[in-house]
């Protein structure tokens, strides 16, 4: 059986689709597609629907990785979908609270991690969000988030 993992932003339409398509990528360059599944969602359900944000669908093609600007729905992450996940990847300090929050027994509450806890170059822990910003915060936090999964799969892979 696979090893699940979900990444988690606020509207799962920048950066979570973002950490989902770098994850996939990483992963699918080590091998490890078939052994893994990776999905993301939001804390909010605004979005609900709506494809990736077309600055982070670009900002990702401009760096090479494969996706199309309908690869995407956005979904707001549920209490009960801590069943269907191994990993709960949080973009930021306020969705690890979230998370947390939500999360029915502490066992769950521990499958939440923050994306650049593992990312030796981090000065922050948060990803910031790159929605209100232009083009070139996208680009920004498209490397952040490389980065941060960079330095986290060495612990998924032996986490699952």
């Amino acid at each position: 059986m696979a090893f699940r993992i979900c990444v988690v932003c606020s509207g799962n339409i920048c950066r979570s689709p973002m950490a989902e398509t770098v994850l996939r990528a990483r992963l699918a360059e080590q091998g490890l597609a078939e052994e893994f599944t990776v999905d993301s969602a939001g804390t909010g359900g605004w979005h609900v629907g709506e494809p990736a944000d077309p600055r982070a669908v670009a900002a990702l093609a401009a760096a090479g990785y494969r996706v199309g600007a309908h690869d995407h729905a956005a979904r707001r992450f549920a209490r009960d979908w801590f069943d269907r996940y191994d990993l709960v990847v949080a973009m930021d300090r306020g969705h690890e609270r979230e998370l947390r929050r939500l999360a029915p027994t502490a066992r769950d509450a521990a499958k939440v991690v923050l994306l650049r806890d593992h990312d030796p170059d981090a000065d922050d822990q948060d990803v910031p969000d790159p929605y209100y910003g232009d083009d070139e915060g996208f680009h920004a936090c498209l490397r952040i988030i490389e980065s941060g999964v960079d330095g986290m799969l060495g612990v998924v892979v032996t986490r699952s």
